[in-house]
């Protein structure tokens, strides 16, 4: 085992068959070229075929082979060696894919309890619902499983796996006595009945195994043999009855895929039945699907790890302790498996002013608490004020926030959890029926009272473990508690029996804890599905902010509150992922630099959205009467229009068929006219037919004209916002971490648009230019060449590598420099976020705008925010001990502070809206 690797930067890269291990080695040079230190993978192990992501892995002991398998794979690592560059992986310790591609599921569907693979997935063989004791329900079927039955979408066939049951491309196994059932009722003689006592009488593995390989050869090899057990396998799906009972004696019960909310007795991935969960609190699960990924760390080809859904386990700290320990290097004695063994960062939403658990050997997160702070940072929170009426005025019955969020979540457990509500429930029964201040709550009481409290917890889940709850996880219990009962007064008294079970306060701690345990787990698929796939959706005020583990709520954020939140990330975790866009981000960084400019003119807007929805009052379809879009869906699709339309005229074609796709899709996620559930095919047809009828490309398209004027200004001053923006990521504490293709413009919206393939030819082509361009006009030069031709997204890639180019060269000062926040002096003082870093005698400065488009009061002109006509005498103040001469690397210029010790911003700004200066002597 090597040293522990920190990275200083990593590029997120989505892995697929169209995206294999030659592919992202071809791309190593640029990468490098680009300043980039290790490449952050998405997962790589077996997977289902064709997975577009990844996440449904089918075998954790291999290297997927689509992607090129393991010698694609250590093809792909020498090159990374070469470069003296690292791997972090992202590892799926929550689910795999329930699917008969996974091996250790087709065994448990044929073998049942009985399989070895038994104790490796979270499910329950005796539900509550008594008829499937025994039995999995597996909801895989796109109709009523009496419909599909009669017409004939099941059918058994033998393959050489032996006997299953195909519907479309799905192949299910059947269980060992159905062989010698079906063979019986084929009436067969010879070696085959003798086969069907073996079935019969049910057989060991090792025997089963050759009798499924006889039965095979017999068939393949014996034309009698085969014409037999074709007509007999004719005749049983001939015969529904008969069909039906062989299907029924399985250890699975098939079901149509709506029953999955209300009956799957296994615990899934959020609501996804065909991800199934893994008991990963089982040394042997661990030890079986941790195997290769701990060997390709041991072996120096994996350097970090990214973990997925960490809240979905049972005890993480339990899990993250288990892994560091097998981390630990060879030879080494004593001690706890502490942060230092293995880089490890947690893909965990913080909400609030939640914090990572102190006692976690990780080194952060993957960095959405990052992406957040800098969206309220390029917030104006006056403006918010305006938009809050806007947003009224266009919809005008609109709740808070957090009432959204309490409505959404109560909807998504009513219809999307109702079976691990009940679970849970039954599971609590026997707590209630102990305690005298339970006994007489009915199942009902405690049912509503449930949904209550999980629908007001504040977090993704909490973490109590070991009969101990923490002082933070009991605040947030309480804070559960205090606002479910105010909004549930008729449910008091099971409400505090649920505080003191949570809280492990009656008499059965034991049994506490397990539900306490097991409720942890459902919470973060509630709040998952709740917020971020249902009230992101529906609160419109500024989309900007509707971001995975954002407050779609908020006033916006000072200068002096960002410094205080990178001075604790700088003592706490200096290590974290500081993200701005990932594969779940519902906006690209781009798209919501562009949307956060509405907040600095929110009367322009107001202005134009009363106009735009004049213009296209009567453009709506009529669905039963009433105008299609709402109010509030229609302020989405403004919103969106504004953030992701492209810079490109020949991207507009392929935009309006990706604008169609995420409309549909978010208006099914919203779940108000439409949803995946119950589809209005009425409604998304009018959705989109307005939507087509309002991007028309007519001279008498009087809205197109209108937006397309208004969308030149949050498009230029998000550009400049985009800019400070990755200045900011790579420069503060933490790690700066790129998502695939968002060196240039990106304006991708939620997956699968953000999955798409990207044009990484292009982008070597240009970086190339970059820097043949800057050897032989230099910097400055090409800075203005740069500012001047902005839309083609050459200035963000530049930008880019110069910045990554200089953290890499000076890591020990990023890595480990002090982080000193910087004030101005000046009229414009609040348009500035400046810091300083520093190691010894090496200092960085970092400058970046904020909240120009209307500075001074003016209205925005579309220049940029450059030399002493915008900046006048605002000055940024140099700590005492700062040296004199500055270099900026953007430019070139030199740049040298005043005997006050302050530096003109005019001068800093002269050329180029950003700055990273070095001292220069």
């Amino acid at each position: 085992m090597t040293p522990v690797r920190i990275p200083v930067s990593t590029y997120r890269l989505q892995f697929s068959r169209e995206f294999d291990f030659t592919r992202a080695r071809e791309l190593v040079p640029y990468l490098h070229a680009l300043g980039i230190t290790d490449i952050y993978a998405s997962p790589l192990l077996g997977a289902r075929r064709g997975s577009p992501h990844g996440y449904d892995v089918t075998d954790p002991t291999r290297i997927n082979p689509e992607l090129g398998g393991e010698e694609g794979m250590r093809t792909l690592v020498a090159s990374l060696h070469e470069r003296g560059m690292g791997l972090l992986l992202d590892v799926v310790p929550n689910h795999m894919a329930a699917s008969p591609e996974n091996p250790w599921w087709f065994d448990l569907l044929r073998w049942g309890p009985d399989s070895p693979y038994d104790a490796y997935f979270d499910l329950d063989w005796q539900p509550a619902r008594t008829s499937l004791a025994g039995k999995l329900l597996l909801p895989i079927l796109g109709s009523p499983y009496g419909d599909v039955l009669e017409k004939g979408e099941l059918s058994l066939t033998l393959t050489g796996m032996g006997f299953g049951v195909a519907y479309h491309q799905q192949w299910l196994p059947l269980k060992p006595a159905s062989h010698g059932e079906i063979l019986e009722y084929a009436g067969v003689t010879g070696e085959l009945q003798r086969l069907a006592g073996v079935f019969l009488r049910s057989p060991g593995r090792e025997e089963f195994l050759r009798a499924v390989e006889e039965l095979w050869r017999l068939y393949t090899q014996k034309p009698p043999a085969r014409d037999l057990l074709n007509e007999a396998l004719l005749l049983i799906n001939n015969q529904k009855e008969k069909l039906d009972e062989i299907l029924s004696g399985q250890y699975y019960r098939l079901a149509f895929w709506k029953a999955g909310r209300e009956e799957v007795n296994y615990r899934r991935f959020f609501d996804v039945a065909e991800l199934v969960s893994l008991r990963m609190e089982e040394e042997r699960v661990f030890e079986a699907t941790h195997s290769l990924v701990l060997e390709l760390a041991r072996q120096g080809a994996v350097t970090g790890f990214r973990i997925d859904h960490i809240d979905g386990l049972r005890d993480p700290q339990a899990y993250l302790e288990r892994l560091q320990a097998r981390l630990q290097p060879a030879g080494s004695t004593g001690g706890s498996p502490a942060r230092n063994n293995f880089f490890v960062v947690v893909e965990k939403i913080l909400t609030g002013n939640e914090e990572l658990p102190p006692q976690w050997p990780v080194y952060g997160t993957t960095g959405y608490d990052f992406l957040n702070l800098l969206n309220a940072l390029y917030t104006n929170g006056d403006g918010l004020d305006i938009l809050e009426a806007v947003y009224r005025r266009a919809e005008r019955e609109v709740p808070a926030f957090e009432e959204v969020v309490y409505t959404c979540k109560k909807k998504v457990l009513r219809e999307l959890f109702a079976g691990e509500v009940r679970a849970l429930v039954h599971q609590l029964d026997p707590l209630a029926a102990a305690d005298p201040r339970g006994r007489d709550l009915s199942l009902k009481e405690l049912e509503k009272a449930l949904v209550a409290l999980t629908a007001c917890l504040p977090v993704y889940r909490t973490y109590i473990r070991e009969e101990a709850v923490s002082d933070m996880d009991r605040d947030f219990i309480l804070q559960a508690v205090e606002q479910a009962g105010r909004l549930n007064p008729e449910l008091k008294r099971a409400i505090d029996f649920l505080r003191r079970v949570l809280l492990l306060e009656v008499k059965d701690r034991a049994a506490a804890l397990k539900f306490s345990m097991r409720w942890q787990q459902f919470t973060g698929p509630a709040m998952a599905k709740g917020f971020e796939d249902t009230a992101l959706y529906i609160y419109n005020r500024l989309i900007s902010l509707n971001e995975v583990g954002g407050n779609p709520g908020t006033r916006g954020l000072e200068v002096a509150e960002f410094h205080r939140s990178n001075l604790k990330r700088y003592r706490c975790q200096p290590h974290t992922l500081n993200a701005t866009s990932t594969h779940d981000t519902k906006r690209s960084e781009d798209v919501r630099a562009r949307l956060h400019v509405l907040s600095e003119i929110p009367h322009l807007f107001a202005g134009r959205l009363e106009r735009w929805q004049e213009m296209n009052r009567n453009k709506k379809p009529l669905i039963e009467g009433q105008p299609v879009p709402e109010a509030n869906m229609e302020l989405y699709i403004y919103q969106t229009l504004l953030g992701a339309w492209p810079l490109e005229e020949g991207e507009l074609d392929s935009f309006k068929q990706r604008l169609r796709d995420y409309l549909l899709k978010a208006a099914r996620e919203a779940k108000t006219r439409t949803s995946w559930l119950n589809p209005d095919p009425a409604y998304e047809e009018a959705l989109l037919k307005f939507v087509e009828t309002i991007l028309e490309d007519d001279k008498n398209n009087r809205f197109r004209q209108d937006f397309l004027e208004f969308q030149k200004i949050t498009a230029f001053y998000g550009a400049i916002y985009s800019l400070a923006q990755v200045l900011l990521k790579i420069a503060s504490p933490g790690i700066p971490d790129f998502y695939q293709g968002t060196e240039l413009w990106n304006f991708s919206l939620v997956d699968p648009d953000n999955r798409r393939p990207v044009d990484f030819s292009r982008r070597m082509g240009l970086l190339t230019g970059l820097k043949e361009k800057e050897n032989f006009a230099g910097p400055l030069a090409l800075a203005k060449e740069l500012l001047s031709t902005w839309p083609d997204g050459r200035v963000k890639l530049y930008l880019t590598y110069k910045a990554l180019h200089f953290r890499r060269a000076r890591r020990e000062l990023f890595q480990a420099g002090e982080y000193i926040p910087l004030q101005a002096a000046g009229p414009l003082q609040r348009h500035l976020c400046a810091f300083a870093r520093r190691a010894g005698e090496s200092w960085a400065l970092v400058v970046v705008p904020r909240l120009v488009a209307c500075l001074n009061g003016r209205e925005p002109q579309l220049q940029f925010p450059l030399g002493e006509k915008i900046w006048g005498e605002t000055a940024l103040l140099l700590p005492a001990r700062a040296p004199h001469r500055w270099i900026n690397i953007f430019t070139g210029e030199e740049v040298n502070s005043s005997a006050k010790g302050s530096l003109s911003l005019a001068e800093v700004f002269r050329h180029f809206p950003a700055a990273l200066l070095e001292n220069a002597g």
